[in-house]
């Protein structure tokens, strides 16, 4: 499978990891305010990032569905890349990854650059966006913008904490293997990897309207 980094085609890895049966089927997210705040409270300190309905629909109310249903609480930084970026969104509940892994979205055209601090969906080929995020942790416009003729669409930007986003714990890079960690959840990366950062909660402060 293809790994993205600066130099090579740029796709950030979705796995399609097998995590047994699918569960039922999950209904259409529901619409997102214009914009709204999010705090991450993480074990590097707080993050705050603004989302704006209007760089990418589909992906914003996908992203607010998720902060309102406590998706991010306890989830884990699994892959650092410094420099460039750091990727979350796999539940440290297996059972939850195995809901959502057959919930794609379709794509939001980009409408905006990957600015350092912005967030992102990652995904593996067209609409594959599920659950999986990044802060991009430089201005990574010129490789992801247009990448595979489709892009990241950013859904938020950092608005404060920016500076935590350069002390996650690096020290892994790539390692964690995604399947397990679909499979397994926090219990694999509890075991093996035991410095990662992670989100101790995602709250919505703020919105508009």
């Amino acid at each position: 499978m293809i790994r993205l980094t600066r130099h090579a085609a740029p796709f950030l890895l979705l796995v399609a990891a097998a995590c047994g049966p699918s569960a039922q089927p999950m209904t259409p997210d529901p619409a997102a305010p214009d914009s709204f705040d999010v705090a991450f409270e993480t074990t590097a300190g707080t993050i705050t990032v603004r989302s704006r309905r209007a760089w990418a629909p589909i992906g914003v109310d996908r992203f607010h569905r998720l902060v309102t249903d406590g998706f991010f609480d306890e989830v884990r930084f699994f892959r650092v890349v410094p420099g460039f970026i750091t990727q979350f969104g796999l539940s440290g509940d297996a059972g939850v990854n195995r809901r959502w892994r057959d919930a794609p979205l379709q794509d939001d055209p980009v409408q905006t650059t990957n600015a350092k601090g912005t967030l992102a969906f990652a995904r593996g080929n067209e609409n594959s966006r599920t659950t999986q995020l990044f802060f991009n942790l430089a201005d990574n416009g010129m490789i992801l913008d247009m990448a595979q003729g489709f892009g990241f669409p950013p859904i938020a930007e950092t608005i404060s904490g920016i500076e935590t986003l350069d002390k996650i714990f690096p020290g892994y890079g790539e390692s964690p293997d995604q399947g397990r960690v679909m499979s397994e959840g926090n219990d694999y990366l509890i075991k093996n990897f035991p410095q990662l950062d992670a989100i101790k909660s995602a709250k919505i402060v703020a919105h508009w309207p």
